[in-house]
């Protein structure tokens, strides 16, 4: 298996790329573990963006400090 290490702009390591053939092989081995993650329902997209209102409502009232970008980027 060859796989690819993919890094941020530090050098640190923050994921694999596993070609296409490898992971067939992976996904036939281990049928048990659910590799895909579902798509988010229309009902969890509406959600979320309701609760992005309501926090950028409290941030522009003072009520709330906001995730900066880097922050944010740096939890995924």
């Amino acid at each position: 298996m060859r796989l690819q290490y993919l890094t941020d702009n530090t050098g640190k390591y923050t994921g694999v790329f596993i070609p296409i053939k490898d992971w067939e092989i992976m996904k036939s081995k281990f049928k048990d573990f659910d590799f895909e993650e579902p798509e988010p329902t229309k009902e969890e997209i509406l959600e979320g963006l309701k609760e992005a209102l309501i926090e950028s409502k409290l941030h522009s009232e003072g009520k709330i400090k906001l995730q900066t970008a880097k922050d944010f980027l740096n939890e995924l």
